[in-house]
């Protein structure tokens, strides 16, 4: 294909070109370019790739799609919104493959990685090939990639896509950020299904108010078939109403297409009837109902039966760093799970509480350069439901570490739950596993399924689930 191909599939302003050149594919990362790529310079919120046009050129790059003019001798296409043209840009060169795929995007607060795990594994279990772009990772037939953010840029979701298709795939089920529907990363994706889980205090140093956050998740309801949403949530009973397609509601308390009845809560599990059919799920909590509400929704619009749904969501464990209780062979429990905002502890905290015959250990930290609001909430919310807290580092960057935890301190000191604060997350781990006695429950809250932290400009190898174990091989 040619850059004269390109040009009749997005919108521009003016194109400086004075020949025709071949193009292969495209990035805005000027480190990747290959021969005959095309660069597209973003200004971005730490770097601006206007400044990185000249080494685009030299790396190979065939021609450069710009917001600002710039001094290069390889064509250059001038656009109103770079991150829109490379939205557009990518979709024709990869073939347009959404349009070939089942695309399921699923978006929300809290819930939107273990949904998607969810209805990857019923889809399964009824036959489908099915890939997977979330938060964790992303699934492309038996590779398994680890993510840098919840939804990629869009140049790399078309690969994906089109690399689905070509193992195989028929859905491809993702979980879309607010950012992403913000930042045009899922422009021109023709989205089958949509899916909102709940919208709670979360990002907003980015979107500044809950209304812009709500609509920001409401753009998803325009670029899809069919939705389904959770009208039990004060925004989600909002979303119909955005919606271009049909849509199907689902609930606990309110009226709704899906409702779940005679809820029974177990330990380690739910049961709960819905239209006629009996289902199971091996994740407990209130909040694991609703997920699996979503699930079924989903599944039930794109044609799948509710005893078919149920036999696939019996058998789906959820996604790792979700709830997950590591094997550690002691008589406490060590639970794993990503709850990072006051609505995720809040899930998490009260289903334990309703089991929990020992002492609730919690440790968590807040995230620097993150919405510093929510803060003393979820200090506050974790002072009520834990029996001892210990406030610690999540993932600062290059934020005041001491000022984050004091942060969170002002919420813990409303309530009268004992509490340290340890700066070092290693060590605050291996104190609450000293700590911890017969059937107490250590939480390790936040970092989930992560094998990282983000201390400074450095991503520094961390694993919970493996300090942990480390340590009780040691004691």
């Amino acid at each position: 294909m040619y850059l004269s191909d390109l040009l009749k599939n997005i919108e521009y302003i003016s194109c400086d070109a004075t020949f025709d050149p071949e193009i292969r594919e495209i990035t805005n990362n000027s480190g990747e370019i290959k021969a005959g790529d095309v660069f597209v310079c973003i200004a971005g919120f730490k770097t601006d790739g206007h400044n990185f046009a000249l080494n685009a050129q030299k790396a190979g790059a065939s021609c450069i799609i710009a917001s600002e003019k710039i001094d290069v001798s390889v064509p250059v296409i001038y656009v109103e919104n770079t991150r829109k043209a490379l939205a557009q840009s990518s979709k024709f060169i990869y073939g347009d493959p959404s349009k070939k795929l089942k695309i399921i995007g699923i978006t929300g607060t809290n819930g939107k990685t273990t949904t998607c795990y969810l209805i990857k594994n019923i889809l399964e279990s009824a036959g489908k090939v099915v890939g997977l772009i979330g938060t964790n990772e992303t699934v492309v037939g038996n590779t398994r990639i680890p993510a840098m953010r919840t939804t990629p840029e869009s140049y790399q979701l078309n690969k994906l896509f089109s690399d689905m298709l070509d193992m195989g795939a028929q859905y491809c089920v993702m979980e879309v950020s607010s950012h992403s529907l913000d930042l045009f990363r899922v422009e021109g994706i023709s989205f089958t299904a949509g899916g909102f889980t709940n919208l709670t205090h979360d990002h907003l140093d980015f979107h500044k108010t809950m209304e812009n956050y709500f609509n920001a998740k409401a753009k998803l309801f325009s670029m899809c078939e069919f939705g389904c949403v959770n009208v039990d949530d004060d925004w989600g009973a909002k979303l119909p109403q955005k919606a271009n397609g049909r849509v199907i509601t689902y609930s606990v308390n309110s009226p709704s297409d899906n409702k779940a009845e005679n809820i029974i809560f177990h330990q380690g599990s739910n049961e709960f009837d819905l239209n006629g059919t009996h289902f199971t799920m091996k994740i407990p909590g209130l909040f694991s109902v609703y997920n699996g509400l979503l699930a079924i929704s989903i599944c039930y619009g794109l044609g799948l039966s509710y005893v078919d749904i149920a036999k696939g969501l019996s058998d789906s464990m959820g996604a790792e760093g979700r709830a997950q209780v590591l094997n550690t062979d002691t008589d406490y429990k060590v639970i794993i799970d990503y709850a990072h905002t006051p609505d995720g502890l809040y899930n998490i905290l009260s289903t334990l509480k309703k089991f929990a015959t020992g002492r609730i250990i919690c440790v968590f930290g807040a995230a620097g350069e993150r919405d510093s609001v929510k803060r003393p909430d979820m200090g506050e919310i974790v002072g009520k439901y834990a029996d001892l807290a210990i406030i610690t580092a999540d993932n600062p960057i290059n934020e005041d570490l001491t000022l984050i935890c004091s942060q969170v301190e002002e919420g813990i000191l409303k309530t009268s739950c004992p509490y340290k604060i340890i700066y070092d997350r290693k060590n605050a781990i291996i104190d609450a596993l000293t700590l911890a006695r017969k059937e107490d429950i250590v939480l390790l809250a936040g970092k989930g399924h992560e094998t990282y932290q983000l201390i400074g400009d450095e991503k520094v190898p961390f694993s919970e689930k493996n300090i942990v174990l480390e340590y009780l091989n040691k004691n």
